[in-house]
């Protein structure tokens, strides 16, 4: 392959490029290869470390509305609703020639995740939205509860497919972490989406077997937080952390080996997180965090910028082994 046609191979998944816009699996939904991850535009710095005002993140949103990012992802718990009343607001405030794909999430509320739960959180998440209609809503964190009480007859999953069946809600995924128990959420062939997050990275793979099936059903796929919670963006930051918890050596070490070669390159460790998942076939959209709203040109500079192919190669070969991933068996 010439220098010229892996150009053209990475000017396919950018904004006008022919992989920009793709098919969402089977929903009939059309997303972004980017997409813009709305749990930071909440405010939540016991998760995240810092606060977003609410002005800074009006003024995201806003730059997001006004650039090639057909995809917002946010949840009726971020941060007690939030993100989605900033959201709301943002769209209800901003004139914008096209209107993104809001998606959101059902979450259970003091710990009752029944299927009444899942009708209200849906109600709520409409209203601070200013939508009259969800094309797509995601089952969130369902690892954090037993699964027999939630695919139970009248429980969260029967509520969701049933709101979908009567026409009120579109397409329904399922999102969340533990790769081995969105398996047995894919596996009750009932849901059109899968999403999962930090483990579709450039060091975590653990979610490939069950990306694999859910894209073998026709779901769409969508692959949050490539950046492993904020170390993969700034890798000689200080944090020991990777998807909210400590990082072990072998991960740390990677991610330094990883930002050496990246610095060889004369790239970011951040731009090659980004475009490791754009160039991941399974994928349908990856869902970015942003904070603040000049990181909206960052983001797509980063997705835009050519990365040689031999670059792959020798950072595939520096991830660490399974038993370091998230969701190792110990």
């Amino acid at each position: 392959m010439t220098t010229e046609d892996r150009a053209l191979s990475a000017a396919a998944y950018v904004p006008g490029g022919s992989r920009w816009l793709r098919a969402a699996g089977n929903t009939g939904l059309t997303v972004s290869a980017l997409g813009l991850g709305g749990a930071p535009l909440s405010s939540m710095p016991e998760v995240l470390g810092y606060e977003v005002p609410k002005d800074r993140a009006l003024d995201l949103i806003e730059a997001v509305l006004h650039s090639p990012i057909a995809v917002i992802d946010t949840s009726n718990n971020y941060n007690d609703g939030e993100s989605e009343r900033r959201i709301g607001e943002a769209l209800r405030n901003t004139q914008a020639s096209e209107r993104p794909l809001v998606v959101t999430k059902v979450d259970a509320r003091d710990g009752d995740y029944s299927g009444e739960r899942v009708r209200r959180s849906v109600e709520e998440s409409a209203e601070r939205l200013g939508l009259d209609f969800l094309p797509l809503v995601h089952l969130h964190d369902p690892e954090f509860f037993d699964f027999d009480e939630m695919t139970a007859p009248g429980g969260a999953v029967e509520a969701l497919v049933a709101m979908k069946e009567a026409g009120s809600i579109g397409s329904i995924g399922v999102a969340g972490g533990h790769a081995p128990t969105m398996q047995r959420y894919v596996g009750l062939d009932v849901f059109d989406a899968l999403l999962v997050h930090n483990r579709l990275t450039l060091v975590d793979r653990s979610a490939e077997a069950v990306v694999t099936d859910a894209k073998g059903r026709g779901m769409a796929i969508f692959n949050a937080a490539v950046f492993g919670g904020g170390i993969l963006a700034t890798p000689r930051g200080g944090r020991e952390t990777y998807a909210y918890r400590p990082a072990s050596p072998a991960l740390l070490a990677a991610i330094t080996a990883m930002a050496d070669l990246c610095d060889e390159y004369g790239i970011e460790l951040g731009a090659a997180a980004i475009q490791a998942s754009l160039r991941e076939p399974l994928v349908d959209c990856t869902l970015v965090g942003m904070s603040r709203p000049e990181r909206v040109k960052w983001t797509l500079d980063a997705a835009s910028n050519l990365i040689p192919d031999d670059f792959w190669a020798r950072i595939d070969r520096l991830r660490p082994a399974p038993e370091h991933w998230v969701d190792a068996e110990h």
